[in-house]
């Protein structure tokens, strides 16, 4: 790809992400993000360059699936729109026996909470919210894990919605290796750049 650092300005306030610092995001934003943000600064330290890729992959049975209805022209009305991915995404009462269901098959016994049921294409970037083929468990735990993911998805999102990124572009990017796709795209000035940050009372 082209170089990325082309279509960036600099980030203006240097003391917006620093090590070791928790981060928060807009209220605007919907939970996923809001998570993705909150893990930036770790995302900063650790880079996933250094990962063995075969093991934080999702499975080959799940190699991503798209809703055919979200499209580069329709964009601003559908996964750019505030509140779109929160609207879509499925009730808990849904995907919860999907999520033991695939507990049960690949990680018997171990806690629910280590893993998140993730969808390796994001709703947010036009992922399938119930097609089985866009949906794997992913460690909350360890290097690569969901809260990079989660960071991943959200730069990806800002850059898709800014016309800066095309829609299909960072879908392949993300199906492909989505860790790949981190290297590429969750860069320090990105993940600086869509920073978000608001007061402690509004967090409560």
């Amino acid at each position: 790809m082209t170089a990325i650092a082309f279509w960036y300005r600099p980030f203006d306030d240097q003391r917006a992400v620093r090590r070791g610092e928790v981060s928060t995001c807009s209220v605007a934003a919907t939970h996923d993000f809001c998570d993705a943000v909150s893990s930036l600064s770790t995302a900063l330290r650790n880079p996933l360059l250094r990962v063995d890729r075969t093991s934080i992959l999702p499975p080959r049975d799940t190699p991503g699936a798209v809703d055919p209805s979200i499209t580069q022209a329709n964009i601003a009305t559908t996964i750019c729109r505030p509140g779109y991915a929160r609207s879509a995404r499925p009730a808990f009462a849904v995907t919860e026996p999907i999520k033991r269901r695939l507990m049960d098959a690949q990680h018997p016994g171990e806690s629910f909470a280590d893993y998140e049921l993730d969808h390796l294409i994001p709703i947010s970037l036009g992922g399938a919210p119930l097609d089985l083929r866009d949906l794997w468990l992913q460690p909350r735990r360890g290097q690569a894990n969901a809260a990079d993911k989660n960071a991943l998805a959200y730069v990806l999102w800002r850059l898709v919605c800014e016309r800066r990124v095309p829609l299909r572009t960072a879908q392949q990017a993300i199906r492909r290796d989505w860790t790949t796709a981190y290297d590429t795209y969750a860069t320090p000035e990105n993940l600086a750049r869509h920073h978000f940050r608001h007061r402690q009372e509004e967090r409560d």
